[in-house]
This record gives C-alpha cells, structure tokens and sequence, in this order.
C-alpha cells in the first residue's frame, strides 16, 4: 500500500510540474539585481523585463537588492525556489570575479545557478584626464615604467571588473600602478575629470558626461574589436599590450533545478526581445551592445571567464578582505 502511495504521490507530482511548466508564467516574475537603481544590470533588468512582461502577459518586477558586493542578491537567487518566478540579472562580476577572487562566498554559481542568456555586453575604456601627459597607452607605459606604483589610476572600487582589468593590463604591460579605488564609477570617473587621478578604467556610460564636457581623453578600449559606440578608439591590443579583450556582459541566471522548458521559454523570448531596434537602441546609449547566444555559449563564457579571473586574480597577488 505504501509504494502504490508512493508512486500515486510522485504521479501527481510529476503531473503537477508538467501542469505549471506548461502555464507558466502564470503569476508575477520576480527579477533581482544585486545593485542600486541606475546601474548597467539594473537598467539591463528594466529594459529586458518590460519586454518579457509584454510578451508573456505577465509582471516582471525589478527587486534591487545592493550589498555585500553582489552576494545578497545571487545567495536570495540561489535559495529561491526552482520554479522560474525568481530570476537574477548581474555583470561579470558577481558571477566571475567574486568565485576568483574571493574565498569563501555564500554561493557557488555552477552549482547553484543556471544561464538563461547573456543581454549585454560593454567595453572599459583607459581614459586620462585631458590635462595630464598622457595622450597614448605608450605614453602610460613609460610613465609607470620609470616610476612604478606611483602613477594613480581609478576604479569604482577594489575586487570590481574594473579593478581586475588593471591587474591585467599591469601583467601584460609589465608595469605597477597605483590603484585608488573609489565608490562607484561615477565618483571614480570625476576623480580623473577633476585631476585628481590621471587615469582611470571605467565604464563608456561613466566616462560619457566627461567626455562631452571635454575634461577627459579615451586612450584605448578594452576589447579585441573596437566599440561601436565609437570606432576610432583604438583598442590595448592595438596599442601594444596583447592578449587583453575584457568586457563587461550583464546576463540573466536562474536557480539550479528550473524546468528545462521554462529556462528555453524564457531565452527564447530574451533572444527575440535583443534584436528589437528600440531595444539595442537603448543599450547603445551605455556603449553596450545586445549578444544574443545560445545558452551552452553563455555557460561556456561563465566557465572560461571564472577560469581566466582565477589566473589574474593569483598572478596579480590580490586579495579580498
């Protein structure tokens, strides 16, 4: 009698499953961004969402969730119950970096986590303040070459992308700098602007507003190719430090255990929302760019670019308190 109730009960289970993966969504989707309003994942997580709602009649609210450098966010993502109505849009960092460099962290993405698809992905640009003696990366690399550790460069703050771009640019250059970390992009992009720091790494929409009022100069983009969002930067592999092709994605995750069918429901919808004119329009304005991509492709970029901070990370000598 008990195994007949046993296989009745999992029946009704398995019933029950196929019952909400077929409706779904059928209430409400919930999407955490681990940062404040106004930042590249929060306005990736609004834009996206106000699309998927549209297409899947239902809400998709956006529930901010900052602190702890992304770890509350992703540790509520990755308790949250597997049935899709608890979503995660982040960057690169809290993802990649954060399983690098720290040790031990309340998560752990390949086992608690599952892609669903990258939405963007934007370029750092090495900018100087338009006042300082640096016109080119070479220019920077003699500099630092003849007076290593002292030449100030800024980031929105220790352990960020950002941070780990110049540990990388310091390896493949063969130069020490002297990283000032700030709070944000915003406070670090007005350091330089202001000279208080001659240089700084930072995100096309930090440097934008500088860059309009003309108080500070891009030297070179991170990435491989050159940005879109203007084509005469040249890159750092352009300039003479190889092997550097750093971008900042921002991509949607759910928690392990999600029906199979849902996950390829919701990249599906996200793939077609990507192409949308108004939609990449919009990201365009950050210097980001849509990536539509399977989700095996995403999952392969997480896997490759934990590997590849995890290297940085050691070879650098950093550390996280």
């Amino acid at each position: 009698m008990r195994m007949i109730v046993g296989l009745l009960a999992a029946s009704l289970f398995a019933f029950a499953t196929m019952a909400d993966e077929h409706n779904y969504p059928s209430r409400p989707i919930r999407i955490l961004v681990p940062y404040a309003a106004g930042g590249v994942s929060d306005i990736a997580a609004r834009l996206v969402g106000q699309k998927l709602s549209d297409t899947v009649g239902q809400s998709v609210i956006v529930d901010n969730r900052p602190g702890g450098n992304g770890f509350v966010a992703v540790t509520a993502a990755a308790r949250a119950p597997a049935d899709g109505y608890t979503l995660i849009v982040g960057t690169v960092g809290e993802f990649t970096i954060n399983p690098a460099l720290y040790k031990d962290i309340p998560y752990d993405v390949e086992r608690d986590l599952t892609p669903i698809a990258m939405l963007s992905d934007t370029p750092l640009v090495l900018v100087a303040n338009v006042e300082s003696p640096f016109h080119s990366v070479e220019d920077v690399i003699a500099a630092a070459k003849t007076k290593p550790e002292t030449l100030g460069i800024s980031s929105p703050g220790a352990g960020t992308f950002n941070h780990i771009t110049i540990a990388q640019l310091e390896l493949r250059a063969g130069i020490k700098l002297l990283h000032v970390p700030y709070r944000g992009g915003a406070p670090a992009a007005a350091a330089v602007a202001a000279g208080d720091v001659p240089l700084a790494v930072l995100a096309i929409s930090s440097a934008v507003p500088f860059l309009q009022s003309g108080r500070i100069r891009v030297l070179a983009v991170t990435t491989a190719k050159r940005t879109s969002f203007n084509s005469d930067w040249k890159t750092l592999q352009e300039e003479g430090v190889p092997d550097i092709d750093a971008s900042n994605w921002v991509g949607m995750l759910a928690v392990k255990g999600v029906p199979r069918p849902i996950i390829e429901r919701l990249h599906n919808e996200i793939q077609k929302i990507l192409v949308m004119r108004d939609v990449k329009e919009r990201f365009a304005t950050g210097g980001a760019e849509t990536v539509p991509m399977s989700i095996a492709d995403f999952d392969a970029r997480i896997k490759t670019d934990i590997a590849r901070f995890r290297t940085i990370v050691t070879r650098a000598g950093l550390h996280a308190d």
